[in-house]
Formats: C-alpha cells, structure tokens, sequence
C-alpha cells in the first residue's frame, strides 16, 4: 500500500457514496460519477452548502475508485477492516509485496489519525520512516482562464489549456519512493534521487544558485459544458501542482469567460433578443420569424401588440446543467421610420385624421 492509505478508507464506503456495486466496472464507476458530479456541482446549485458538501463527497470517491491502483488498495484496506483487524487479539493485513503480516494486541483505535504507514513504521523501520514523510499536504490548487466565444458557451466545447508546474521526478514517477527486494517483502524506501521529494529541479537557475527551477508547460485539453456562464469555475481534480512526496496533486480551477453575443442577451439560463416589427405589423398582427440558437422559429404578433411587449418562447434558451434548455424572451420593438415618402406621410396623415380619441386622453389633456 502507498502513503496515500487514510483513516477515511476503513470509515467511507466509496461504493456506496457513488451508488454502485463492488465489482461494478470502471465505466460503471465513471457513468455513476458523472451523473452524480452534474447533479451536486456547485454551479447547478449556487448557495447549497448540501450539494456542495455531496459535491466533495462524491469526488473524494471517484479520485480512488476511479484510480485502478487506487482502488485495489482501498479494497486490500476495506478487507482488512472488515476481517476483524486489530482486535484483541490482533488482526491481519497484507503487508509490502502481498503477505500477510500479524499485529499483536494493537487495536484499530490505537491507531488515531495515523495511516498504515506509521504501522510499518513500527513494523520494518526505515520503511515506515519514507511513508510517514509522505503524510503530507496535497499540492497547490492553480487557477487559469480561458475565453470563448458565446456560440462556444451555448454548445460547449474542449479548450486546449497550458500551465506551468515543476516536473515530476522521473526515477520514482512522483512517488517518492523506490521498491527495495528484501527477502519475502518488498519495501520502500526514498528515492536516491529526489530523496522523498516526488519532484527534482531539472533546469537549476542560474541566478539562484540552483535553489529554483525551470518550470515547464503542460498542455491539456478541458471540456466545458453546454450553457456555461460567464465567471463560471471548471473544477479539474489532479491538474494542480504535484503534490510532494508522492502526496495527491492539486486541483486545476478554469475560470471561463464568455464573450458577449451581438444577437442574444442572458437573464440565467433564459436567453432574450429584441425583435423589430414594422408599425403596420405591431397595428395589424403579423407572424415573424425570430433567431434561436438553433434555427428560426415564427413569432405570433398579435393586433394592437405594444411596443416593448415580451413573449415567451418555451425551450428555445440555453441549455441547464440538469438538462433541458431555458426559454427565449423575445421582446417586441416597435420600429418608427426615420423618413417617409409623399405618399406614405399622406397616409398617414389620413389614418390619423381617422382616429378621433387622443393617445394622451389617460392623461386628463385631449392634445
């Protein structure tokens, strides 16, 4: 087992936070995690500290079950605690190399906060001594940003995203430790060269003495959903910094940014968009045809319609997290032209020659 064993492994049932069964596959797993990431992310419930927490809950789960490595460990811990490890009597568990260790008289509870690395610690000394360095805190989380069209937004789409970060040591993979044969087990000890760090300085600067590092560029893709809001922050668990020796990396945040839309505005998840219509059409009634994300659709301008009146075009806005799209607020403005022709100034003329009651009677004046 590696330094990454904690206490939570004998306390969580990972499978059951994420709904599926012991033996489920890893695409089981994953389709489970999704479904359940969408439900609780924070962006689909602003302000609920329950979805939130649910959110850590589920996530936390899906780092070692959806780590094959990961995993098995936390089966091997998960057997070991429910075989009756540490009982009065002592217990089993499977020590470095797969065999089967015996702990005298030491009751699970004697073991506090500590993880299995203390253990083999007391157990095969120096051993212990590289694990217990690796109890450490996580890596850095880092934050970047990227922008997007709102054509992008409304469709989602995978970015490429570049950071810079120190490299991983290469002898040990960012472990931190190499295996060591001795006799029946395997053990670990610190990597000779990064000495338990899980990273090395490979391009010293100069102008520190060598104390620094070169950082390098990762470049990866991240996938932004369907609807994204301007603002909005992609949690991308494992991106951040490595953690050191060996310890879990940070987390990447991407925060988007949307460009403005020349056709559309956004009120949440409903989209809005001013339609002119001719003083004939608002008078008369008309149908018009008005742009939605995907294709026109015909408005229904009813007779006598306002200026500035709103309609309501159901599932035409953008799409929700949860699925389905908001709806489109299409508002009506009455367009007056500018300049007119002989023929149409007399027509005018004659229609308001027609109208006997005063727009302004409301008002107490007939002028």
């Amino acid at each position: 087992m590696n330094g990454d064993v904690r206490r939570e492994w004998f306390e969580k049932d990972y499978y059951q936070v994420l709904g599926v069964a012991k033996n489920a596959s890893a695409a089981e797993v994953k389709k489970a995690y999704r479904k359940l990431a969408q439900k609780h992310h924070p962006d689909a419930n602003p302000g609920n500290k329950e979805a939130e927490e649910r959110f850590k809950e589920v996530s936390a789960a899906y780092d070692v079950l959806g780590d094959e490595e990961k995993r098995r460990q936390y089966d091997q811990v998960r057997e070991m605690a429910s075989s009756g490890f540490g009982g009065p009597g002592g217990g089993f568990f499977s020590g470095p190399g797969g065999q089967r260790v015996r702990v005298e008289g030491v009751p699970f509870e004697g073991f506090g906060d500590a993880d299995l690395g203390d253990l083999l610690s007391g157990l095969f000394g120096s051993a212990g001594g590289g694990r217990r360095r690796r109890r450490q805190a996580r890596g850095d989380d880092l934050e970047t940003e990227v922008r997007i069209s709102f054509d992008d937004a409304m469709a989602g789409v995978s970015v490429p995203v570049q950071i810079k970060g120190p490299a991983a040591c290469q002898a040990c993979g960012g472990s931190g430790s190499v295996a060591v044969n001795q006799g029946p087990f395997s053990l670990e000890r610190p990597c000779p060269r990064c000495h338990g760090a899980g990273r090395v300085v490979e391009h010293p600067c100069a102008a520190c003495g060598g104390k620094g590092s070169v950082r390098r560029t990762r470049k990866f893709s991240v996938k932004i959903p369907s609807g994204v809001k301007d603002g909005a922050r992609i949690r991308v668990a494992g991106r951040g910094e490595p953690g050191p020796a060996g310890a879990s990396p940070g987390d990447l945040y991407v925060v988007v940014r949307v460009a403005g839309s020349p056709t559309f505005g956004r009120k949440g998840s409903d989209l809005t968009i001013e339609v002119p219509v001719s003083f004939t059409e608002a008078a008369l009634g008309a149908n018009v045809a008005v742009p939605t994300l995907n294709g026109t659709v015909t408005l229904k301008v009813p007779s006598g319609t306002p200026s500035g009146k709103t309609f309501r075009i159901r599932g035409k806005g953008a799409p929700k997290p949860k699925g389905g799209n908001g709806d489109l607020l299409a508002t009506v403005l009455v367009e007056v032209p500018k300049k007119l022709s002989a023929e149409e100034k007399e027509l005018l003329e004659r229609l308001g020659g027609l109208r006997k009651e005063s727009p302004r009677t409301r008002l107490g004046v007939d002028g």
